[in-house]
């Protein structure tokens, strides 16, 4: 697989990545299959995906104890990522930046992920109550004891990326970016551009749906957390349905699956933007990593780029 850096100064990764989060954690209780995702990781790995994604709040917990039995061994070949600063608190996932809170948050990803070290650790969500000076000093305090190697943030505006950067470089920005949210190309892709930081886009499939493969909600597992998000009433799956639609068709011209031309399209954003689909499905994998192949011509980005203006529904 082509290679990418993560920004100036980060870690050169897979033009891919794996958002390991749906193998435990959001997406169905009846679709977790721990073996089976462990070969999906290990798959990936052979096929030269590095940058393996996960989060204490999966789970909680679970998903970062999944990865480190899965990676157990391959740490060399891979960077490790994983995230503080979201918890569960009477069933809401909430922020938390308190300096006490990530000390204790880093020492369970430790412990859970069988390591020494994290490559890159991410503040999951600025916390509102908590300067974000703070929350991004005291993970800059454990960088600086041998426990972090580099840190992200995720879901940031830029003028909180602009205030850590001033305190500890940031490596990486991690968050949402696909056809149907195409909001951080506005102003933070292009501010990780500028400031030599690598951007993570996650749910780079629209969470499945620009897949083809969801034209009801009554396909979703009971406990899928989707049937919470409002683009995922039944509603907006068929006010969005043309869109999936569009994808398809660019994706027939070009003899490739919807789902490698999203990926494609987010991978043609910028040199520094690594895309992190989640499957726990081998054939999904594979089918992904064909995707770091494809390159679409100017007309059918012209095509796709103009998608984002048609979605109904809010991100969260």
């Amino acid at each position: 697989m082509q290679k990418r850096q993560l920004g100036k100064n980060g870690e050169t990764v897979g033009a891919l990545g794996l958002g390991c989060m749906g193998m435990s954690f959001a997406y169905g209780s009846s679709q977790r299959d721990d073996a089976e995702s462990i070969k999906v990781i290990n798959r990936a790995i052979d096929l030269g995906v590095t940058l393996i994604d996960t989060a204490d709040v999966y789970g909680p917990h679970t998903n970062e104890e999944l990865v480190g039995k899965a990676v157990r061994g391959r740490l060399d070949e891979i960077v490790l990522a994983s995230k503080a600063g979201l918890v569960v608190r009477d069933g809401d996932i909430v922020p938390d930046g308190r300096p006490e809170h990530l000390r204790r948050a880093v020492e369970g990803s430790l412990r859970r992920l069988g390591v020494d070290r994290i490559d890159l650790y991410q503040l999951h969500r600025v916390d509102p109550a908590v300067p974000v000076e703070e929350s991004w000093g005291t993970l800059a305090e454990l960088v600086q004891q041998g426990k972090l190697g580099q840190l992200g943030l995720s879901e940031a505006t830029v003028e909180q990326l602009a205030a850590a950067h001033r305190i500890h470089p940031v490596a990486t920005v991690q968050s949402e970016l696909s056809l149907w949210s195409q909001d951080q190309l506005a102003e933070v892709v292009p501010w990780t551009a500028a400031n030599g930081v690598g951007f993570i886009a996650y749910s780079p499939l629209g969470r499945a749906f620009l897949t083809g493969a969801i034209s009801s909600a009554r396909q979703l597992d009971a406990d899928d957390w989707r049937h919470t998000n409002p683009r995922f009433t039944e509603a907006a799956i068929a006010a969005n349905q043309p869109l999936a639609d569009a994808v398809a068709v660019v994706a027939e011209r070009n003899g490739a699956t919807p789902s490698q031309v999203a990926l494609a399209w987010v991978l043609a954003q910028g040199e520094h933007i690594v895309p992190i689909p989640g499957t726990k499905r081998m054939a999904y994998l594979e089918e992904n990593v064909r995707a770091a192949d494809l390159v679409l011509s100017a007309a059918d980005l012209a095509e796709l780029d103009a998608l984002g203006d048609r979605v109904v529904g809010t991100r969260y």
